[in-house]
């Protein structure tokens, strides 16, 4: 392996020259941060919250933002679920076999707000499947969505109520959030001509 990458202990490269970063630790906590206060600002009046994270990373950043929020305004009643979409993909019957996570929702969604959040928001495809699973669970007051990254091109018309950065990319860059629970580190690199670590977002 050239002496320009390394790994860290997951066996992940941290480094590679093909790699731009555009968010670094601190700008990662920024953005939650900021999105954790949006939240609470556009739903000053609503009491009862429940944030559901898409697995994987999108699991991760909600745990983040509903600690956040509960650090702002811990009288606020607000709920922690996360969710897998894996059987709900249109693109499951191509013959790939997903790899089912836990999906827990800890309270009925009936007349609840509900915040879905993802890592990337790309195609709109993953936020259509999680959609249609939240529907199996109840029917919410209102699903809104927050990602930390918007890289464009969709394909569905969906749009996020909250995002940490809009990043312009081609089709044939990648984009790659990097989170310390799974990869050692928080970052977001854009990755020119690479292969994508996930299904199309």
């Amino acid at each position: 392996m050239p002496a320009s990458i390394s790994l860290n202990k997951f066996g992940h490269a941290l480094s590679n020259p093909n790699e731009k970063r555009v968010l670094d630790d601190s700008q990662v906590h920024r953005a939650i941060s900021r999105i954790s206060h949006e939240i609470l600002e556009k739903n000053s009046g609503t009491t009862n919250i429940v944030l559901v994270g898409i697995h994987t990373r999108g699991a991760m950043l909600a745990r983040r933002l509903y600690e956040a929020v509960q650090s702002i305004d811990e009288d606020r009643e607000v709920s922690l679920g996360t969710l897998d979409v894996g059987l709900y993909r249109d693109d499951f019957s191509r013959g790939a076999r997903p790899h089912v996570r836990p999906t827990i929702i800890p309270v009925p969604l009936d007349s609840r707000l509900t915040v879905l959040v993802d890592d990337v928001l790309y195609t709109g495809r993953t936020v259509r499947a999680a959609m249609n699973a939240l529907i199996d669970f109840g029917r919410p007051q209102q699903i809104q969505l927050g990602v930390l990254v918007d890289r464009g091109h969709r394909e569905l018309p969906i749009k996020a109520d909250y995002v940490g950065k809009n990043i312009p990319t081609s089709r044939d860059e990648d984009v790659r959030v990097r989170i310390k629970e799974e990869d050692g580190l928080d970052e977001v690199v854009v990755v020119n001509h690479g292969e994508q670590d996930e299904e199309t977002k």
